[in-house]
């Protein structure tokens, strides 16, 4: 039976990477994105491999556009297989530099976005007894590194709701992973909220990432074909997250004086 993959964020870079992908692999790829010409060109390049593909406009923000979906695909027989909450929002710049505007609409996005699409499909996996969660989150939702603000502290709370939701569905034959990349070419900063300093950090971080979505989507998918739960894509930023579980305070020493030589 051919797997149905709904992925959120799926107009450009990592989700059309992932849609690319899953449709490489003969699944049904349901592409879902807040801007539906960028939905409806990934449908296309997938469509003209060959591919199937299905494309819907859809505010991750917006309950009604969740459960639009789901009737939309309910009433085509479609069942989700696979979820994969990839569409996010990017900001930067110190923790409490950032307004409430910031806060609200980076946890509405890039937490409460997932947490409605996990609300609204998971429990028919659940009455199946089966399917697979993949939520995108962040190293910086790992890194406790300074700059990040709301963005480091919306994608760690990614990862502990995606902990939690392991423990709680594992019994029941729903698979949950979580995914901390770091910097690779893509169209996040096209939301970006913060300091113009931080804006320029990450775009150079991106343009000499060796990394490219396609990279970073094919690495993700194996990971989590093998039911890996916390995946971390790139080798030097799981060297760093293994240096910070086991060494912390020599973690935080580093840091800080990378953080030294950048400021200095």
């Amino acid at each position: 039976m051919t797997k149905t993959v709904l992925i959120t964020g799926a107009g450009s870079g990592l989700g059309a990477a992932f849609a690319r992908l899953y449709a490489s692999q003969g699944c049904q790829v349901i592409v879902a994105d807040v801007n539906a010409t960028r939905a409806d060109e990934t449908r296309a390049s997938i469509l003209a491999q060959g591919g199937h593909a299905t494309a819907f406009e859809i505010d991750i923000t917006r309950e009604v556009d969740w459960e639009n979906l789901r009737l939309a695909l309910a009433e085509q027989g479609i069942v989700v297989d696979l979820l994969i909450n990839n569409a996010g929002v990017a900001s930067g710049g110190p923790t409490l530099a950032a307004d409430m505007d910031e806060w609200q609409w980076m946890l509405d996005v890039n937490l409460l976005g997932l947490v409605r699409g996990c609300r609204c499909f998971v429990p028919d996996m659940l009455t199946r007894g089966q399917g697979q969660i993949i939520n995108i989150a962040s190293f910086a939702g790992l890194a406790g590194a300074p700059g990040l603000g709301s963005y480091g502290v919306a994608k760690a709370a990614v990862v502990a709701f995606s902990e939690s939701l392991r423990a709680e569905l594992a019994s029941q034959g729903v698979r949950v992973s979580v995914a901390c990349p770091a910097f690779f070419k893509t169209r996040l900063l096209d939301s970006f909220r913060g300091t113009p300093r931080m804006l320029k950090t990450a775009a150079k971080l991106m343009d000499e990432a060796s990394q490219t979505a396609d990279d970073i989507a094919s690495a993700i998918q194996r990971a989590a074909a093998k039911d890996e739960f916390l995946i971390i894509p790139t080798a030097v930023e799981r060297r760093r997250w293994w240096w910070k579980r086991h060494f912390p305070d020599l973690y935080f020493t580093q840091m800080k004086k990378r953080i030294a030589r950048r400021t200095g």
